[in-house]
């Protein structure tokens, strides 16, 4: 599958790009593995407070940013999914760190805007193959760690994924009611 435009409420939003490598059941869960480009990210990250009260704050300084709010005023449409990076303690709970981050429209991967919120960041970051969990519905953190629990019991013990940090993914702006779309990635250990 490849990147896309599509409408949503948010104007044009295009979808990032992706090699579907495989698609897979186990358990009767489905799951895909899929291969990222690297590419540039406006980032933006967070120490202290939980996800649920932490996110809604940085997804609206990323989607300022992306729609306009930046030095040379451009509005470059949105992208999707939202990348929340989080960090899950031994108990699965998450940790009070979190980084969110959305790919910065094709268009603008040579030369992004400069960023006017000093708390946003543009980085490079490498391609990467990950394992995908998609769910329906509104998501936070409790639903988050639900479907990547199950991920976790899916893949098992021995899968090549790395436990130190995994990414919730958000394809849909908050207000939208129904038809919603999400997603637990786990980035796979290269051999």
């Amino acid at each position: 599958m490849f990147g896309m435009l599509k409408n949503s409420l948010f104007g044009n939003t295009e979808e990032t790009e992706y090699k579907l490598l495989s698609s897979e059941t186990k358990d009767g869960i489905s799951f895909e593995v899929r291969r990222y480009e690297g590419a540039k990210y406006a980032v933006v990250s967070s120490e202290g407070r939980s996800f649920d009260q932490v996110t809604g704050e940085l997804v609206r300084k990323l989607l300022m940013y992306i729609g306009g709010s930046n030095e040379q005023g451009e509005a470059m449409g949105t992208a999707a999914p939202i990348i929340f990076t989080v960090f899950p303690r031994n108990d699965g709970v998450l940790s009070r760190r979190l980084i969110v981050a959305i790919r910065i429209p094709t268009v603008y991967q040579q030369s992004p805007p400069t960023p006017t919120d000093s708390a946003i960041k543009v980085e490079e970051r490498p391609g990467m193959t990950v394992y995908s969990l998609q769910f329906g519905g509104f998501a936070g953190e409790t639903e988050y760690r639900a479907e990547a629990l199950r991920l976790t019991r899916t893949l098992g013990e021995t899968a090549p994924f790395q436990r130190k940090q995994y990414f919730c993914c958000s394809y849909d702006p908050p207000l939208k009611p129904y038809g919603r779309r999400n997603e637990v990635w786990f980035l796979q250990e290269e051999p």
